[in-house]
């Protein structure tokens, strides 16, 4: 059920109230079938859809921008480099889709959530809840204090207000709480075959809350006096910390297949059209992460991408197009990333990944050297369990070898250099968490960044015409705010994008 955010996030509901207001005639006691009412449209029949457009938040276009600030993606030499993205002069304008597109999957997953509960189908509201909260901490992570609270109820809040992002942040643990205790109860028939993320399986979805309520901890490890000690008991199971292990990524598919828009999300957008022809013609490796890749021997490359002319090249970002090869001559995406096949077939209908398996491990393992988890494993072997599940994700051959070789010889990833204090731990940690989600999830890379100052130089723009030296530390609220809920987002005073930062960060 997609909406149109027309009058700010307050009309994303419109789609919604339009299939449910048509007036019958008073002697008309036909009910049509093929009419959408609120009646007939069941939590069953949008959860799939909304699932589906939250895997899609992790891809689109507007998105991009993401990927090539950090330094996995750049725009190669066969276009003009766009001024606007490249220089961090952004404007309110620059995330109107992003904020849109992610209120609209929102306004789905809540009204699953109210229908499901009405319905007492307490498993799938808290499907919904769980997935809700993974959007909503990156909407945070995004553009800080946003609406919440009063999101989505129209006809109470037509002009919603927004929440303070450490406040979103609170309530979010307190969802997902809920959200597990519901996962807990008897799931009706139907649930395995509406569950399009995790087919049914109760406890990994509450894993998977668990690992965005570890998630939200992680984030606000720089924040002064920040004590997660609570919440951590909330999430830890004999002496560990119950989250997503090895081989239990979580993603969605509603039945992806490589068919004109039936593809896979990622691989519609960077692998190949049904026809065979490039997703994108203008978008490469990025020079700054091949040559980490390249500089350390690591195996990973050749799954992050594919060589060109038998050589790995990167694009420099930000740079005049006659200065960076063409898309011909820099490497496109790999089979890590795009599926084995790469001329279509299985890459175009796997899983859109929501949370891979090695995230939740690098979360672990940042935890475990934090003092946080006073469990059976130490902070290197936690490490170590997640640089080699980032092998096992992206199908390296012999993996665990590879792994092996990389964690032993290669100066960046060898824990003998990881230092003894807390800080260049994390730091250490958080780096190789970078090149393991190359591609995979740039959004948490920007915050890692601006959490931790942990990347190496390099990955700045090279436009001479950038506003700042730094990455943005934030979007600006979209203009549609400004314009339709203007009281309410005026109220969080000036913003700007090098100055205004998100509350976790230090």
């Amino acid at each position: 059920m997609k909406c149109l955010n027309k009058i700010g996030i307050s009309a994303v509901i419109f789609s919604f109230i339009a299939l449910t207001s048509c007036k019958k005639d008073f002697l008309d006691v036909n009910d049509d079938p093929n009419r959408g009412t609120d009646a007939n449209i069941t939590a069953d029949l949008i959860f799939p859809q909304a699932a589906d457009l939250a895997g899609g938040q992790a891809i689109i276009g507007t998105q991009g921008f993401a990927e090539k600030w950090v330094g996995y993606f750049a725009s190669n030499g066969d276009y003009a480099r766009d001024q606007t993205e490249t220089s961090y002069a952004i404007s309110f304008n620059f995330g109107n889709t992003l904020w849109a597109n992610y209120y609209n999957a929102l306004f789905d997953l809540y009204l699953t959530k109210q229908k499901a509960l009405a319905d007492s189908n307490f498993v799938l509201a808290g499907a919904s809840m769980i997935l809700s909260a993974k959007l909503f901490q990156e909407v945070v992570d995004t553009w800080g204090s946003v609406p919440y609270s009063q999101a989505f109820q129209e006809t109470k809040y037509p002009l919603p207000a927004y929440d303070k992002a450490q406040d979103i942040y609170s309530a979010l643990q307190k969802s997902l709480d809920t959200a597990v205790e519901y996962m807990g109860t008897t799931a009706p028939l139907s649930f395995t075959t509406v569950d399009v993320v995790n087919h049914g399986d109760q406890d990994l979805w509450i894993k998977f809350a668990n690992t965005l309520k570890l998630r939200l901890l992680i984030r606000q490890s720089e924040v002064s006096g920040f004590n997660p000690a609570s919440e951590i008991a909330k999430i830890t199971q004999d002496g560990d910390l119950y989250v997503l292990g090895p081989g239990e990524s979580v993603g969605v598919n509603p039945g992806y297949s490589n068919q004109l828009n039936k593809q896979s999300p990622f691989y519609a957008t960077y692998g190949y059209t049904p026809t065979g022809v490039k997703g994108t013609a203008s978008t490469s490796a990025n020079a700054y992460i091949i040559n980490i890749l390249t500089t350390s021997g690591d195996a990973r490359l050749e799954q992050f991408f594919q060589s060109a002319g038998g050589k790995f090249v990167g694009d420099v970002y930000g740079d005049e197009p006659g200065n960076i090869p063409s898309g011909a001559q820099t490497s496109y995406f790999g089979p890590g990333l795009i599926g084995a096949d790469l001329n279509g077939g299985s890459g175009a209908s796997q899983d859109q990944w929501l949370i891979p398996s090695f995230e939740s491990l690098f979360l672990r393992a940042e935890a475990i050297a934090r003092g946080w988890v006073a469990g059976n494993t130490d902070a290197k072997t936690a490490y170590e369990d997640a640089v080699i599940e980032s092998f096992e994700w992206l199908n390296v051959t012999d993996a665990d070898a590879a792994a092996a070789d990389y964690l032993a010889n290669a100066s960046i990833a060898n824990w003998d250099n990881a230092g003894s204090s807390v800080s260049s731990k994390a730091k250490f940690i958080a780096f190789q968490k970078y090149i393991a989600m190359c591609g995979v999830d740039p959004l948490e890379a920007w915050a890692d960044q601006r959490r931790l100052k942990f990347l190496p130089s390099g990955f700045i723009s090279a436009n001479p015409s950038r506003a700042a030296n730094i990455l943005p530390y934030r979007l600006l609220y979209p203009q549609t705010e400004y314009t339709n809920n203007g009281d309410n987002v005026k109220q969080e005073g000036t913003i700007n994008q090098f100055t205004s930062k998100i509350f976790w960060q230090p």
